[in-house]
This record gives C-alpha cells, sequence and structure tokens, in this order.
C-alpha cells in the first residue's frame, strides 16, 4: 500500500497587473516545489489584490472558498506562494481549525525549508537549515504568543501567560541559535583552513550559481567526471560539491597529454537559488555559499529552454549582489540547448537503433542544423538575442547532458584563471 501523500492547497496572491501567464508559471514553480517535497497540488488558486489582506493575507471570499475546497479534497496543508506575517498564520489555521478541519497553513518559506530538511546530507547543511528555521519561526512564535496573550490575559494583568510564554520562547530559541552558530564557526574555520591551502598551492576556484534546477550538477559532473546526485527537481542539491579539471600546457611540442603543475582548477557548486528568498535566509547558509563567495570565477548556469530566462537570470543576480559578488568575474554558460524547442538537437540515429553525437561547429547555424525549419528559425533568434542581451558575459551555449561546446567553457575558464 503506497504511503500517504500530502495534500496540498496551492494559493497565491498577486498584484492586479500581473499577467494571467505570470499568475500561471508561479503557481506551476509552486507546484514543483510541492512535488519536490513529496507531495501533490489538489488544487491551484489565485487572487488578484493590490495590496494583501492584513488578516488573512487572501480576502475574506477566497478564505471561504478555500475552507470549503480543504474539505471537499480533504487537504493536509494549505500553502500560500508568499511570506506570510505570524498574525496571518495564526489567522488561517484557527479558520481551519474552527471548520472543524486538520488543515495547516504553510507560507512559501516554510516549504522550502522542508525540502531543504529532507534534501540536507551533510551535519553543517542540517545545521543551517535549522538557524534558517528558527530565525524564520522566531517571529511567527512570538506573533502567535501575542495572539494568546490578547486571548488569555486577565483584566489587569499586563499580557498574562501569553507573554510569560514569549519571553521563555525567546530565550529558548536565543540559546539555540548561539549554538548553531558556534557550531557552525567550527565548520568555517575548517573550511577556511582548506581555502588557504589551496591558495598557497595556486589552485583557482570557480562557483557554479544558478536558479534551482538549471543543470550546475550536470554541468559539474560534465567538466570534472565527479559523480554528483542530479534529478530534474528543485534543490536537489543543498551540499557543496567540488570537482577539478586540468588545463594542459598547449606549449609542449610533442603534443604529449602533460599539465602545469598548479594549472588545477577547482570548480564548486551548492544549493540553487530561487525567488522571493528573504535575506536572513540566504545569510543562515552562507557557510555554504562561502565556497561560492572566494572563489576567483563566477559562471552563472542558465536553462535555455527556460521560458522566464531573463526573470531568472535577474533574480540570481540580484542574490549575488547581496551577496557582494557583482564586480567578481563571470561567464555566463547558458545549459539545456538539447531541449530547445522541446526535443533534442544534436542526435540522429543509426540504422541499428544507435543515437551518435554531432560535433557542435563554432557557427550557430551549424549547431542547430538538424531542427526542423520554424524550430531551427526560432532558436536561432533565442540565441542571437541572448548574445545581444548579454554579450559583455561572452555566452556561451551548451549541454551539459549531452557535453556539448564544453571545450569553450573550459577554454574561457582558463583564459580568466591566468
Amino acid at each position: 500500500m503506497p504511503a500517504h501523500q500530502t495534500k496540498a492547497i496551492l494559493v497565491d496572491v498577486i498584484d492586479p497587473k500581473t499577467s494571467r501567464l505570470e499568475a500561471v508559471k508561479r503557481l506551476e514553480e509552486l507546484e514543483s516545489l510541492i512535488n519536490t517535497y513529496g507531495g501533490i497540488a489538489v488544487v491551484k488558486v489565485f487572487q488578484k489584490k493590490s495590496i494583501p489582506d492584513y488578516a488573512t493575507y487572501v480576502g475574506k471570499g477566497k478564505v471561504d472558498e478555500i475552507v470549503e475546497i480543504a474539505r471537499r479534497e480533504g487537504a493536509d496543508i494549505l500553502v500560500v506562494n508568499n511570506l506570510l506575517k505570524p498574525r496571518q498564520i495564526f489567522n488561517l489555521d484557527e479558520i481551519l481549525r474552527k471548520a472543524k478541519l486538520h488543515t495547516k497553513t504553510w507560507d512559501r518559506v516554510d516549504l522550502i525549508l522542508k525540502i531543504f530538511d529532507k534534501h540536507a546530507v551533510s551535519s553543517e547543511a542540517k545545521l543551517q537549515i535549522e538557524l534558517a528555521s528558527i530565525r524564520h519561526m522566531g517571529p511567527r512564535i512570538f506573533g502567535m504568543g501575542m495572539e494568546l496573550s490578547q486571548q488569555t490575559g486577565a483584566v489587569g494583568v499586563r499580557g498574562g501567560a501569553g507573554e510569560a510564554n514569549i519571553e521563555i520562547m525567546k530565550r529558548h530559541l536565543r540559546r539555540q541559535e548561539l549554538a548553531i552558530l558556534k557550531k557552525l564557526e567550527h565548520y568555517d574555520t575548517i573550511q577556511q583552513g582548506h581555502r588557504l591551502r589551496r591558495r598557497r598551492q595556486n589552485f583557482k576556484t570557480v562557483a557554479l550559481v544558478g536558479y534551482t534546477n538549471a543543470g550546475k550538477s550536470s554541468l559539474l559532473k560534465a567538466l570534472t567526471g565527479k559523480d554528483v546526485y542530479i534529478a530534474d527537481k528543485l534543490f536537489a542539491t543543498l551540499d557543496t560539491r567540488i570537482g577539478q579539471i586540468y588545463i594542459p600546457n598547449e606549449n609542449l611540442s610533442d603534443g604529449s597529454p602533460k599539465y602545469i603543475p598548479g594549472r588545477q582548477i577547482l570548480i564548486s557548486y551548492t544549493i540553487g537559488f530561487i525567488q522571493d528568498l528573504p535575506p536572513d535566509l540566504i545569510q543562515a547558509f552562507k557557510s555554504t555559499l562561502a565556497e561560492t563567495i572566494e572563489a576567483d570565477i563566477i559562471i552563472h548556469v542558465i536553462d535555455v529552454a527556460d521560458e522566464q530566462i531573463h526573470k531568472k537570470i535577474g533574480i540570481v543576480e540580484e542574490i549575488l549582489d547581496q551577496l557582494g559578488l557583482h564586480d567578481r568575474p563571470k561567464i555566463y554558460v547558458f545549459n539545456k540547448i538539447d531541449m530547445l524547442g522541446g526535443k533534442l538537437l544534436f542526435m540522429r540515429r543509426r540504422p541499428r537503433g544507435k543515437r551518435t553525437l554531432l560535433k557542435a561547429g563554432a557557427e550557430t547555424a551549424m549547431i542547430l542544423g538538424w531542427f526542423n525549419e520554424s524550430k531551427r528559425e526560432s532558436a536561432l533568434e533565442l540565441i542571437k538575442s541572448l548574445k545581444k542581451d548579454y554579450g559583455k558575459f561572452d555566452p556561451i551555449f551548451v549541454s551539459a547532458m549531452e557535453k556539448i561546446r564544453l571545450d569553450e567553457v573550459i577554454a574561457k575558464i582558463n583564459s580568466l584563471s591566468l
């Protein structure tokens, strides 16, 4: 008998000026997060409001609709695709409880933290998730305590039991936070030692960054051969992974595959980025992001087939700015060119059914030569447009899964690391 799958109602509140396509895409991403968590979206709802409701975030009529949906579908959770205030979480949970439902309210960050918790492997990653959870839950607990104090405080007694509980919880959470920070300092000291040794050995470092599910794991594996977990899901990886490549000495007259001492390049990647992550949450993962912050070169990995490509590039760049990396040498690698048009471009079948990888020439027209006419023109226009928009980053168009044009990435890394 299959395990119970968490049933979720997905709700989003958007500005009235937001297009329907944008609204649909936002809920699709939220549904991908639910699927990654292991749940299933039973109903998706969005509401256009200029200002979210102070008490419940969504309007009263929509709340009534959600209650009926939760009853009909037997929903376990209500996930709101925004960051909710403590009062809003408390009020929604109270409405659901009074309707005799067991549905619990989560906001977007709750869901992301639940996914992090499921996917974390190392002790360091687990500590960072615990720290992020405390920082996210702390204000909510205090807010709920205020609600309780208003309900349970006796006349003439300031705050009553609710206020006392707030102080107890405050102290407890603060002690937890300090203990975690101390443990993370220990891990950070170890990692700083590793980075210092690499500097002394003249290792150059490259960090792969990008929106979650852009293909960073695939690119690391393709470039370095490192065995990493690859999955078509959001936040498949939380821990830092490091591989290495060797740059050959092209001046060797005999053409032998010797390598220049110290020309090893270390390539790392870690947690993917996503929209609407509070800065405090990013700061909680600063230990994991240290390899990125300290890297000599940043490779921004981008899913070229993503319909929201420009928006996601902007989100990643904004987070890089928050991390102080706006002026770091950067390469834009547009990944998944094999998926343009929804089909593989670089494969053809031999009579026996075996696939042959076609070598990609320098010219885009040759690269897309196996497209049918209409899709080829569309793909050419997209690539031409991206080259124009992001030309200062010397964009490279690759397929990590099919190992296409990776030599250009290595050549660019080499030129920037000299």
